[in-house]
């Protein structure tokens, strides 16, 4: 005991030695912590093992989003294994910069997840190195340092060389006494929720993240299924205390606000939406009023290179898809396209549009109108009261989408201020996550009592008390809202 205790000559030592031990398993949460996106939940063993759920990108953050990003307040080499719930980028966009800072283990996924993560994060550093462009011709003019992207193409092909696919409702070990199942969560196209059955010292734990929850009601993907019995509960909360408009009135109020713009006023018509899921959603119910003859005859603008892609990996998982979209199918051998629908990928032609004086629906990402050609959309039409911009899902406060939706009557875009003439309507309708009824259906799944600790994550802080106050009369109890960077015992 004497020759241990003179081993450690000094406190700090001693404190590293007592530090470096792992007694429990714990978790701790570096993103989407009282906050919609950034999500990272990274889990540490009893054996020091360490688990990271998702890596995704901060979003809509202003001036501190790339800061964030760039910095995981953990260090990337010491994680062993990375599990991804679904490929939006607010859950994936961070892997490059993860595997660029030291990370070298497996990245698992499911088969459709790996496909859309391929051109989805590809997408992402091409849209950094054309925007960080703009903004360092604006900065040279100042005489400002250029920025720099947090990472590039080959960053990307590096990252995608560690993916590895397993089937849904299939027990897989990822490590020595970790089993891991994904089960189909409805959201997006390959999104799951992560089931792990980790054995430490002959005790079992059994961990579920939901990722993020779809929706029944949805007209492409099956519906969310049921998730085996968990101890512990990671959860989404996007949309906590809040209901969704009636399914079945959606594409009436989509057609309306089409004929009301681009007919009536013969304007434009600016829809932002995710290149994936969500422009998909659009283009069905358009193709949709199109076959029933209710679709005017004007022009429909699909301005965006990765929905392009993510569209043709869509037709390339019906295993996916839900029972009316594979009868539609057999009806419709392409339910995404028409023949006014045009896919534009050059950026030339995406510049032409804003010299074409025509009616027409131009639907382009990001959908939080963040970053890509659809800032450029909006900054050429949010001064024309004729013209509508159509936000169809989720937008953080922050971004320009969510200061949009909220009623702001000028915004800043690329630095320069607007006055928002233009026609500001919301379809929640659209949204691919569930509301508050459709969560706790969800969860019904789950003996209540049997799980020891939930953690809300995924949410603004207000919703997510309000969504704590529902899940407790449900019968959940140890309901904790983890900060960023606060770490818990499971």
């Amino acid at each position: 005991m004497e020759e241990l205790w003179s081993s450690f000559s000094n406190f700090d030592v001693l404190s590293s030695f007592i530090h470096s031990r792992i007694d429990f398993m714990k978790i701790t949460f570096h993103g989407a912590a009282r906050t919609v996106t950034g999500s990272k939940h990274l889990i540490t063993l009893d054996s020091g093992l360490k688990i990271l759920l998702d890596c995704g990108f901060f979003q809509g953050h202003g001036a501190d989003t790339d800061p964030m990003n760039r910095h995981f307040g953990f260090d990337p080499a010491t994680v062993d294994i990375l599990i991804l719930s679904h490929a939006h980028i607010d859950h994936s966009g961070n892997i490059p910069n993860l595997v660029k800072q030291g990370f070298s283990g497996k990245i698992f996924c499911t088969a459709a997840t790996h496909d859309l993560a391929a051109i989805m994060l590809a997408d992402t550093a091409h849209i950094q190195e054309n925007d960080i462009k703009y903004v360092n011709k604006k900065r040279a003019k100042k005489d400002l340092a250029p920025f720099t992207p947090i990472y590039n193409l080959q960053d990307v092909e590096n990252a995608m060389e560690n993916f590895y696919t397993v089937p849904y409702r299939k027990n897989y070990k990822i490590e020595e006494g970790v089993e891991l199942m994904f089960t189909d969560s409805g959201h997006i196209l390959g999104a799951a929720a992560v089931n792990l059955t980790i054995t430490e010292k002959g005790k079992v734990s059994r961990i579920c993240f939901t990722g993020d929850i779809g929706r029944p009601t949805d007209k492409i993907l099956k519906s969310p299924e049921p998730f085996p019995q968990c101890d512990v509960l990671i959860c989404e909360s996007t949309y906590g205390n809040r209901l969704h408009d009636n399914p079945e009135k959606t594409e009436q109020k989509l057609l309306e606000i089409v004929h009301e713009t681009c007919v009536e006023k013969k304007s434009k018509l600016i829809i932002p939406a995710f290149s994936l899921g969500r422009t998909q959603e659009v283009v069905y119910a358009l193709n949709n009023l199109r076959n029933a003859h209710k679709l005017p005859s004007i022009p429909v603008y699909v301005d965006s290179p990765l929905s392009v892609n993510a569209t043709a990996i869509m037709r390339a998982h019906p295993e996916c898809f839900n029972g009316e979209m594979l009868k539609a199918l057999h009806n419709d051998p392409d339910p995404f396209g028409f023949d006014s629908l045009v896919y534009i990928q050059k950026a030339e032609d995406s510049i032409k549009l804003n010299a074409d004086k025509r009616p027409m629906i131009i639907i382009s990402a990001s959908g939080m109108a963040e970053a890509g050609r659809v800032k450029h959309h909006i900054k050429n039409n949010i001064q024309n009261p004729d013209a509508t911009i159509l936000l169809v899902g989720y937008c953080t406060p922050e971004s320009l989408g969510g200061r949009l939706g909220s009623g702001r009557k000028e915004v800043f875009i690329f630095g320069k201020e607007y006055k928002v003439n233009a026609r500001v309507e919301l379809m929640n309708s659209y949204s691919a996550h569930a509301d508050y009824n459709e969560m706790l259906n969800y969860l019904s799944c789950l003996d209540p009592k049997k799980v020891s600790k939930t953690f809300l994550v995924h949410g603004d802080y207000e919703v997510q008390k309000d969504w704590r106050e529902k899940l407790l009369s449900s019968g959940l109890e140890q309901i904790e809202i983890p900060e960023k960077g606060s770490s818990w015992e499971i």
